[in-house]
């Protein structure tokens, strides 16, 4: 499998175009230290079919679980294969198990592109990334394009993973919560939990899948142990924050997405809210995330 590494001083991140244009590792050496800014890939992992063990990918067209890979879109019905079995539904699109192809490779800059065809997924669309490395940042740049005739629903964001100390802390400004289900698909939306991010939330205190909505764009992560931080800014249409923190894992996510869990289905009830867009044929959706460090 091609990989590709970018390099800008003590900095290095690599890629893997063919396996859903994922991220395998993003880490700083700077002496005899070591700094795992992403959780590694293990080693054969994508290899093996293992997405899920990437340090991150790439969500569009849409984000987390559409229930059942079924909804419908101005009168026509929609229905996805379920793509994680025995995962009951559709979930993350279609990017982040599909080859992609590298365009533009520099020294510290990487251009990948996935062109979907129309099929299950009634829509034609163009799909690109551009990592961005600097000896203190990574900026991944996601644009979503519609190459159809007819107006597609759209959602884009970008899953990273990140290694997990005992105080790994998120901190980050919500204005509210989806409460979900056994399935973790959206059943309430609240006010935020009484922990709140904003004052930082041990990874290992709570047991979250969820989606927060109305974040001011900014969150920072915190590892006290080796005394390190990332700080994570993301641009519109980035307006909601998964955050999955699992029990017994080595990982948490913080998720910069366009829209919440099932948000095709909610928009098709009525709510407009659920963060759905629209391109038009033709249109383009362009957003980025970075992470910066901070030692």
């Amino acid at each position: 499998m091609n990989v590709i590494t970018l390099r800008a001083g003590d900095a290095a991140v690599e890629l893997a175009p063919e396996a859903g244009g994922a991220v395998t590792r993003y880490w700083l050496a700077r002496g005899a230290m070591t700094r795992e800014w992403l959780r590694p890939t293990p080693a054969g992992a994508l290899r093996a079919g293992g997405p899920y063990l990437a340090a991150a990918f790439p969500l569009v067209p849409y984000s987390n679980r559409i229930r059942a890979g079924r909804f419908s879109f101005r009168g026509a019905a929609v229905a996805e294969p379920l793509n994680r079995p025995p995962e009951r539904h559709a979930i993350h699109g279609h990017g982040w198990q599909a080859r992609w192809e590298p365009t533009d490779v520099r020294a510290a800059e990487a251009r990948l592109e996935y062109r979907h065809p129309a099929g299950a997924w009634p829509w034609a669309y163009h799909a690109t990334q551009r990592f961005t490395l600097t000896p203190s940042s990574l900026t991944v740049a996601l644009s979503l394009s519609n190459r159809s005739t007819t107006p597609m629903p759209a959602g884009i964001g970008w899953h990273p993973y990140f290694p997990r100390t005992p105080r790994a802390t998120i901190t980050a400004d919500v204005r509210a919560i989806w409460l979900t289900d056994e399935e973790m698909m959206p059943t309430e939306l609240v006010a935020p939990p009484a922990a709140p991010l904003d004052r930082g939330m041990v990874a290992d205190a709570v047991a979250l899948d969820n989606c927060f909505v109305g974040w001011s764009r900014r969150a920072t992560i915190d590892w006290p142990e080796p005394g390190a931080r990332l700080v994570m800014r993301a641009e519109p249409p980035l307006d909601c924050l998964v955050i999955y923190t699992p029990a017994s894992r080595p990982f948490f996510c913080v998720e910069p997405v366009s829209h919440v869990t099932d948000a095709f289905n909610l928009a098709a009830a009525g709510r407009r809210d659920s963060g759905m867009l629209v391109l038009e044929p033709g249109e383009t959706l362009e957003t980025a995330a970075v992470l910066t460090q901070e030692l």
